[in-house]
């Protein structure tokens, strides 16, 4: 499939989600030889694209940098951003052995993606809602857009996105519930009283009751390296497991075929016999 804006021609690789009212698909260009890709909202209802619409003209100006083109195709209305690879929060977050102050840094991060922001609110609002999250390796925040747009809600407001950003901290925070500080009881406290109403006021609190930085120990250092590169490890771990199996089965081929195992024999008896002479002799 193919789309084609006033720059671009966007042909799908991927499709990551069709939906009632709207489609999300991964594109290359084809003008520029398809070496970067992009995400596509691709939107069927009319209805949902006016008020998708709606919702950026009233964000003003700065809500255009959130996104690369918008166009019309096909009778859809479609709106490209930026691909980056996924690595949903829920998932590079948790069990990783990092410290509470380390997990309050990726809370932090987290509060200034939203603040950095342009999208608005109501698009922000289901971003967080369905959890279009993502964490980098360095420990950075970045937004996915594999959005469904049936649930937009353009009367959602900022605070509406601060009380659901303070839950998804609390959340995040909850999972070292041997060592919760006081960033996680006042958030919890707030939370309950509906406090909230700006991303600056979460931020605060969360620079000013984060725990202090520890000098870690040498056991502290490998753990913490471990957790950095485990997925490399896995990897590595993978591959070894694959090549153990890969001689195994070799070896049962083998020995099922000619009554035995060729490269042990190269092994074991490589220097039994030279030319025609025997050592064994």
């Amino acid at each position: 499939m193919i789309y084609q804006s006033n720059k671009m021609e966007l042909e799908c690789i991927r499709t990551v989600f069709q939906g009632k009212v709207n489609d999300i698909y991964i594109c290359k260009d084809l003008n520029t030889g398809g070496e970067i890709p992009y995400t596509l909202l691709v939107i069927k209802d009319h209805k949902t694209a006016r008020k998708y619409l709606q919702v950026f003209e009233q964000a003003g100006k700065q809500a255009v940098n959130s996104y690369i083109d918008s166009f019309s195709d096909k009778g859809d209305f479609c709106m490209l951003f930026e691909y980056r690879q996924e690595r949903p929060i829920m998932d590079f977050y948790m069990g990783t052995g990092r410290s509470l102050r380390e997990s309050e840094e990726i809370c932090i991060n987290l509060i200034l993606q939203c603040m950095e922001s342009a999208l608005p609110y109501p698009v922000l609002y289901l971003i967080l809602q369905q959890r279009q999250i993502h964490l980098a390796k360095d420990g950075s925040i970045y937004w996915s857009y594999y959005l469904d747009l049936k649930d937009l809600d353009e009367k959602r407001s900022q605070k509406d996105c601060v009380l659901f950003c303070a839950i998804l901290l609390k959340e995040l925070l909850e999972s070292k519930a041997s060592s919760k500080g006081f960033t996680y009881r006042v958030l919890e406290k707030k939370i309950r009283r509906e406090s909230y109403g700006r991303f600056v006021e979460i931020y605060r609190d969360l620079k000013l009751t984060a725990s202090p930085r520890q000098q870690k120990g040498f056991r502290k250092k490998i753990k913490a390296m471990l957790g950095k590169y485990q997925e490399v490890l896995h990897r590595i771990f993978f591959i070894l497991c694959t090549i153990v199996i890969a001689l195994a089965l070799l070896s049962l081929v083998s020995q099922l075929f000619w009554g035995e195992i060729p490269w042990l024999r190269i092994l074991f008896n490589g220097f039994k016999k030279i030319g025609t002479q025997s050592l064994l002799q």
